[in-house]
């Protein structure tokens, strides 16, 4: 059964609001391995683990139909609420339980939510959904993330990661294949011709405010909230304290340069 860490209302506004879309290097990954395999003209995409739909809406840009999946009923219904599109439609299932007939998927996408499946489950459901010559594409950002701004970057990023070590100590065993850069579940993919990209680098648009956004939004976040919530709080208020004094601001909209290391996945049937 997958890991289910998303289900609250108030976890799943703030994943929303906080969660990035696929960054440009990795689309383009994406999108390159598509074009190579013949499958940029996918008639049925299908986006497990879809959360709030940011890398629903990326795959909606690109393809005609495009269904985004999750177990979390708050999640899909944050994503429904967001800004859609004709060729997008949401369902709640697991992912290992995919309601697709057999052979009728052809591109199925995880954006970082594969580390929460029960791996062989899905692969086998992978492999059922998806028609001969089907591709799957599955990546996560990693833990490998870094800030920069002026002249103060290497301490900005030392603030982050601060902040981010300690929420670590609460994360879920299943975070371990995110550490492992995916080697598990790219080992488990069922199909001959696969590989996997490890050093896929993005700039995402962020602010003082979004960085911190970004991190009550983290699974570990969540669970320190339930086992201390002021100690909690008081981490958020205090790493962004910090980062707007290394940087000598005081507005949190203040913009940053936040980079993210990306692992990806990519199959095909």
């Amino acid at each position: 059964m997958a890991a289910q860490m998303f289900e609250g209302k108030s976890h799943a506004a703030v994943y929303q609001k906080y969660r990035f879309a696929p960054g440009k290097e990795l689309q383009q990954t994406i999108l390159s391995y598509l074009r190579e395999k013949g499958a940029s003209t996918a008639e049925l995409v299908v986006d497990v683990g879809c959360g709030s739909g940011q890398g629903t809406r990326f795959l909606a840009e690109h393809f005609k139909k495009v269904v985004g999946t999750d177990i979390s009923e708050a999640q899909i219904q944050e994503a429904r609420d967001s800004h859609s599109t004709p060729s997008i439609s949401y369902l709640v299932c697991p992912a290992e339980e995919l309601p697709f007939e057999d052979a009728s998927v052809d591109l199925l996408a995880s954006f970082t939510a594969a580390h929460w499946f029960n791996t062989d489950k899905f692969m086998i459901e992978a492999n059922r959904v998806l028609k001969p010559g089907g591709c799957v594409a599955i990546s996560t950002y990693t833990v490998d993330m870094s800030l920069r701004y002026d002249n103060c970057s290497e301490k900005l990023t030392k603030v982050f990661r601060e902040a981010w070590d300690q929420l670590l100590k609460y994360s879920h065993e299943r975070v371990k294949h995110v550490l492992e850069n995916y080697k598990e579940i790219y080992e488990a993919l069922p199909f001959p011709d696969k590989k996997r990209i490890t050093d896929i680098y993005d700039q995402i648009p962020m602010t003082v405010a979004g960085v911190t956004g970004y991190l009550e939004s983290a699974s570990p976040y969540q669970v320190f909230m339930k086992k201390d919530p002021e100690a909690a709080k008081t981490l958020l208020k205090e790493t962004e304290k910090r980062m707007l004094e290394t940087m000598g601001v005081s507005s949190p909209e203040t913009p940053v340069e936040f980079w993210v290391r990306h692992v990806c996945v990519l199959g095909c049937k």
